[in-house]
């Protein structure tokens, strides 16, 4: 019997792990993401992080025997929708201590650190009244439908993706937006700042948010998005960051790029370079002019004809990292699929936009958060253990881990409760109701007494 409770003693939930080792209370605190009373804000910041891994939706688990003891819909719902809270914070706070605690110190210094940046549909099809819902359009579908775009900024190692910054965009265009901000928003708070970006140029937000990675000390030397944002004045702005930019081109007669005092389309460019020979991956590279900088210094950028292996066309991959050669360009624009595992994972898996049915901006801001914070530990314990399970692996196995864990809990107050009845009831001293528990677990079949000796292992 000891050795069962020693055993579920030693089991630590993976959340309540993640939560401790990261500090997570502490930068609640800093995030200002409060509770005023009732349940602690830890217990309740940690139901949240594990709703989605107990098989369960909010209603269904707060109606069953495993919700936490003062955890109610409202509870949740008024921290959701609080205006004064500031995700961005948060989750830039979390990412940033885990990239230098925990996953710099596993990296090669000569490894290349960068920054991915890449939106995604966050789709509410069958909502009407959602605040500031909006006609976004679907790259995949290249179709309008009701919903929002999620920027997101993330940093790669190569190994690892961890998501630092998200920003739920509705439209510019206020013709696109089905739904008006709500009336009576304090213009002081966090909430109001959200919905004043949400209604900015998706280039503007990319641009402050790699200002604001860079003033928190990332690491990374270049940023890495498709051709949706690969115009001369971004890449501008990102270098006068001091930071190099690796893109996809997207062919348009809007775009030139000048060559030895020409200026040319993509697709003049093309024609105009000289091409390798044979079936090379590499057709052509040209070092161009995109444009001047603050101080009318000339900004130099090389292009890069990729063969187009699906077809018989071309693509077009430009770094204003000029020292790298096409090899690495190809190489470095590689690591973007990290965030589109990241966007896979999040909507397939961790219930991105499906968990919570609130009208409120707010809230659609924390889900996302919650969802990046799930991806991180997720990350985390693939890192730590050299894992070769791809992340759906792990989420389901962190799913069997808390229902194993929920079992052996269950059972051993049982037992507990048994050695207690023998002890005061029947009167058997501690040595006859050791032995008789003793007995009764032997012949136990081999799978219950596993479950019960089982201990999860330590996450970070």
């Amino acid at each position: 019997m000891e050795q069962i409770v020693t055993g579920i003693a030693t089991v630590e939930n993976r959340i309540h792990s993640f939560f401790h080792n990261q500090n997570l209370g502490q930068l609640l605190r800093q995030s200002n993401i409060r509770k005023e009373k009732g349940v602690r804000l830890d217990t309740l910041f940690q139901f949240l992080l594990s709703l989605v891994f107990s098989g369960k939706n909010l209603y269904r688990l707060l109606e069953s025997t495993e919700a936490p003891v003062g955890i109610g819909k409202d509870t949740v719902y008024r921290l959701l929708n609080s205006a004064t809270a500031n995700w961005r914070r948060l989750l830039l706070l979390l990412s940033t201590r885990v990239i230098v605690q925990r996953l710099l110190p596993l990296t090669d210094e000569t490894t290349t650190k960068v920054l991915i940046a890449d939106d995604t549909l966050y789709g509410r099809g069958r909502s009407k009244r959602v605040e500031l819902l909006a006609r976004v359009h679907d790259h995949n579908t290249n179709r309008y439908v009701r919903g929002f775009r999620m920027l997101t900024l993330g940093w790669s190692d190569g190994n690892s993706f961890i998501p630092m910054m998200l920003s739920m965009l509705s439209s510019a265009n206020g013709k696109n937006r089905l739904a008006p901000m709500r009336d009576g928003i304090d213009k002081r708070t966090n909430g109001y700042k959200r919905r004043q970006e949400s209604l900015r140029k998706s280039t503007d937000v990319l641009v402050d948010m790699v200002t604001l990675a860079k003033t928190a000390g990332t690491t990374a030397r270049h940023l890495l998005f498709d051709s949706w944002f690969a115009f001369p004045s971004t890449i501008l702005r990102i270098k006068a960051l001091e930071m190099d930019t690796i893109c996809m081109l997207k062919n348009t007669k809007n775009v030139k790029y000048e060559l030895h005092g020409w200026s040319f389309t993509l697709k003049g460019l093309y024609d105009s370079v000289r091409k390798r020979r044979g079936r090379a991956k590499v057709v052509a590279e040209v070092v161009v002019t995109i444009g001047n900088d603050d101080q009318g210094i000339p900004v130099s950028a090389k292009i890069v004809f990729v063969r187009d292996r699906n077809s018989k066309k071309w693509l077009a991959l430009l770094s204003t990292d000029t020292t790298l050669t096409a090899e690495e360009i190809i190489k470095l624009y590689g690591l973007r699929w990290d965030i589109e595992v990241f966007f896979k994972m999040s909507k397939s898996f961790l219930n991105l936009a499906k968990e919570f049915q609130s009208r409120s901006f707010d809230a659609l801001v924390a889900q996302a958060t919650l969802v990046c914070c799930r991806y991180i530990m997720l990350e985390l314990v693939k890192r730590n253990n050299v894992d070769s399970r791809a992340l759906g692996t792990l989420f389901h196995s962190v799913c069997d881990e808390l229902r194993q864990i929920t079992f052996t809990e269950a059972f051993a107050l049982l037992l507990k409760l048994l050695e207690e009845t023998l002890d005061c009831v029947v009167g058997l001293c501690k040595e006859q109701v050791q032995q008789l528990i003793d007995r009764f677990l032997d012949t136990l079949p081999t799978v219950f007494r596993g479950r019960l000796l089982f201990s999860a292992p330590k996450c970070g």
